[in-house]
């Protein structure tokens, strides 16, 4: 064999064997690295530990790192690129991807149920007395859209009373402080704030109003696309999940896990979980559908960015679309 030739033969097999050899090592190493997913104290959150003791995702085949945040730093590793994804509620999806962590929800896990409330101290019973009184909310986030909301039940408007911004961990101090007449928190600071102040009470809830708050999984476009196939399992063990803990036979177990990840008893953290509604796949397939109101998610995101661009979240009004793929929930 002349040397032009054997130099054209060895070409020949590094275009067609060794270099796709080559690549295909590198996907398959790239296929191999675990998922990354930001999770922070919330029920429908913390719920996923279940399935991490499980050791469920193994079972499933798909490797995942979860990375356990306070929920504000949750989102900013999103953002930042150190995870693939975040647990985070629909309304601060738009509100991270508006500010340049772009998200698309793939998975919704709940909705709050009671947990999120606006609480009176002593002698105050109803949103209307409220009127012409103080009300401690973190402007801008979900407790405020809240009490919009029940403001507008009660015929209403934010300007029949005064806000007063303060962060939301702040809120037991303010209720405390006598100075407001009622605030707004999640569990579980929303039971500390009632704890601080014997006989204040919740007058507004997210019970009130299924659906103004959804939670979900919220992936970085290029690993939604590029492992689509992991992902997918990971929505599937997540249905186990659900069924895990709703199974009454099961549920003392699954609470006790739950528990055991926020550091405190199974008696503590049961009502927690009961204040918010988890959502297998089937349920979420009749909220992960186009229309209005709160009773979609399309409908609930749409009425989230109007109140962020009118509060000054941020200025121009997101693509609600474009943050919501509905393939994973109804994939078969």
């Amino acid at each position: 064999m002349k040397l032009n030739q054997l130099g054209s033969t060895f070409k020949y097999l590094l275009s067609r064997v060794v270099l796709p050899a080559a690549a295909a090592v590198a996907l398959s190493a790239q296929a191999a690295q675990p998922l990354k997913i930001g999770y922070s104290d919330w029920p429908g959150w913390v719920a996923w530990q279940v399935a991490i003791d499980k050791g469920w995702f193994k079972e499933a085949g798909v490797p995942v790192n979860f990375e356990w945040f306070d929920y504000s730093a949750s989102m900013d590793a999103f953002s930042a690129g150190k995870i693939d994804a975040v647990t985070m509620t629909n309304g601060d999806a738009l509100v991270t991807g508006a500010g340049g962590g772009k998200s698309v929800m793939i998975l919704l896990t709940d909705y709050s149920n009671g947990n999120d409330m606006i609480i009176g101290k002593p002698g105050i019973r109803s949103l209307k007395a409220l009127k012409g009184k103080k009300v401690a909310v973190e402007t801008g986030f979900v407790e405020h859209l809240l009490l919009l909301n029940g403001l507008k039940k009660a015929g209403m408007k934010e300007s029949d009373v005064t806000l007063v911004n303060a962060k939301t961990n702040e809120m037991p101090q303010m209720l405390a402080s006598g100075d407001v007449a009622a605030v707004g928190a999640w569990q579980p600071i929303s039971g500390q704030a009632m704890k601080s102040v014997p006989g204040a009470k919740p007058i507004y809830t997210s019970a009130d109003e299924p659906g103004l708050i959804y939670d979900v999984l919220a992936v970085s476009p290029a690993s939604a696309k590029q492992r689509k196939a992991d992902w997918l399992k990971v929505v599937k063990v997540w249905d186990r999940v659900v069924k895990y803990i709703n199974d009454p036979k099961t549920q003392p177990d699954a609470v006790k896990i739950m528990a055991a990840r926020v550091g405190v008893s199974p008696e503590t953290y049961l009502p927690l979980l009961k204040g918010t509604k988890l959502l297998g796949l089937d349920e979420a397939k009749k909220i992960y559908v186009k229309g209005d109101g709160f009773k979609t998610l399309y409908g609930s995101s749409k009425i989230s960015d109007d109140f962020n661009v009118a509060n000054g979240v941020y200025k121009a009004a997101q693509d609600i679309d474009s943050y919501l793929d509905p393939s994973f929930t109804f994939a078969k």
